[in-house]
C-alpha cells in the first residue's frame, strides 16, 4: 500500500468514528461547531454585505473569513476524535488545555469586536487574550506531538491540528491587523444592516 492511500484509508477510518458518538458527543459537537459556524457565518456575511455594497475592504480582510473557513474545517474533523478514539486520554488533562484555549480564542474575538467601539481601552486586553490563545494552542501542540510520539495520536490528528493553528493565526491576525488600522470599511458597511 503507498503512503497516500495508506493516509486517505487512515482519514476515512478516522472520519467513520463519527458513528460511534453517544448521545453526549453529539451535543458536544454540534454545540461546539455550530458556534463556530456562527463565527464564521458572521464574520463573511459582514464582509459580504459591506463587499456587495460596494464597501473597499483592505485585501488582508478576506483572510479572517478564509482563516475561520479552514480553522472551522479542521477542528470539524479533529473533534471526531476527541470525542472517540482519543477521548479517554484527553481527560488526563489535555481537555483542560483545550477549554482555556477555547475561552481565551472566544473572548479575544469578543474583544475585537469591543474595540471598534473602544479601541484604545481595549488594547491591552486584545492583545493579552490573542497571546494567551496562541500560547495555550502551542501547548496543546506539544501534548499532541508527545501523545505522537508515545503512540497516543496519529498523523491524521496531526495534520487536522496543524491546520487548525494555521486557520487559527489566519484570522485572528488578519482581525487584529484590521483593528489596528481603525476597522476600514466597517463604519460604511453598518449603514448596510438593519
Amino acid at each position: 500500500m503507498t503512503e497516500a492511500k495508506s493516509f486517505w484509508r487512515d482519514t476515512c477510518d478516522y472520519a467513520a468514528e463519527i458513528f460511534k458518538f453517544q448521545r453526549e458527543d453529539w451535543i458536544v459537537y454540534i454545540l461546539w461547531i455550530g458556534l463556530m459556524l456562527g463565527l464564521l457565518c458572521s464574520t463573511s456575511g459582514f464582509i459580504l454585505v459591506g463587499h456587495f455594497n460596494g464597501v473597499q475592504f483592505p485585501a488582508y480582510v478576506w483572510n479572517l473569513p478564509v482563516g475561520v473557513f479552514i480553522f472551522v474545517a479542521a477542528i470539524a474533523f479533529d473533534t471526531i476524535g476527541h470525542r472517540t478514539r482519543y477521548k479517554e486520554v484527553l481527560k488526563k488533562g489535555e481537555a483542560l488545555v483545550h477549554h482555556i484555549t477555547i475561552f481565551a480564542g472566544i473572548t479575544s474575538c469578543l474583544a475585537l469586536c469591543l474595540a471598534y467601539t473602544f479601541p484604545v481601552g481595549m488594547k491591552a486586553i486584545v492583545i493579552a487574550l490573542i497571546a494567551l490563545s496562541i500560547l495555550y494552542s502551542l501547548i496543546d501542540e506539544a501534548l499532541h506531538w508527545h501523545r505522537y510520539l508515545t503512540l497516543n495520536s496519529d498523523r491524521v490528528e496531526m495534520w487536522s491540528h496543524f491546520f487548525i493553528l494555521f486557520g487559527h493565526i489566519t484570522f485572528i491576525s488578519s482581525w487584529y491587523w484590521w483593528y489596528t488600522d481603525g476597522y476600514p470599511g466597517v463604519k460604511e458597511t453598518l449603514v448596510f444592516l438593519p
